[in-house]
């Protein structure tokens, strides 16, 4: 595909910021007749946690068993990407760190557009320990798209 995308990445963590970078992506990979790869990194609960969850969400605690952290998240963003008008979705809920999931599935995917929502970047935490779109924008090797994600 000239001049376009053929495949777009986005990271979302379930955050109102990274379900508009997913919109956006969604579109861009809808104008240009492009596959979108939705991802989800997460860290699984320990046992502790996962007891706690269980007494506090009652006879909802079924939630909290036999899927991955990111299932409902992912759901969520499909149902987004859809509404934008993309056609083909492939999700990748990956164990790990933010960045260095979203660069791996970058590379597995060959991916030539990454979409990140720019919360983070203005945060004190951001600006000492680094943001993931500022980490993704130091360290990818294909284009990345910085969506600006104001509160609606």
């Amino acid at each position: 595909m000239a001049g376009g995308y053929s495949t777009v990445l986005v990271g979302t963590d379930g955050s109102d910021s990274s379900y508009v970078a997913v919109e956006r992506a969604a579109q861009i990979a809808a104008a240009s007749g492009a596959k979108l790869v939705i991802a989800c990194a997460f860290r699984p609960m320990d046992r502790r946690e996962e007891e706690r969850a269980s007494e506090e969400l009652g006879m909802d605690s079924y939630k909290v068993h036999g899927s991955s952290p990111a299932d409902s998240v992912l759901n969520e963003a499909i149902g987004r990407a859809k509404l934008a008008g993309v056609t083909t979705v492939e999700i990748k809920p990956a164990e790990g760190d933010p960045v260095d999931v979203l660069l791996q599935i970058a590379g597995e995917v060959a991916a030539n557009l990454i979409v990140v929502g720019n919360r983070g970047l203005n945060s004190l935490a951001g600006r000492l320990l680094g943001s993931v779109p500022a980490n993704i924008s130091h360290r990818a090797t294909c284009d990345v798209l910085i969506a600006y994600t104001v509160s609606r």
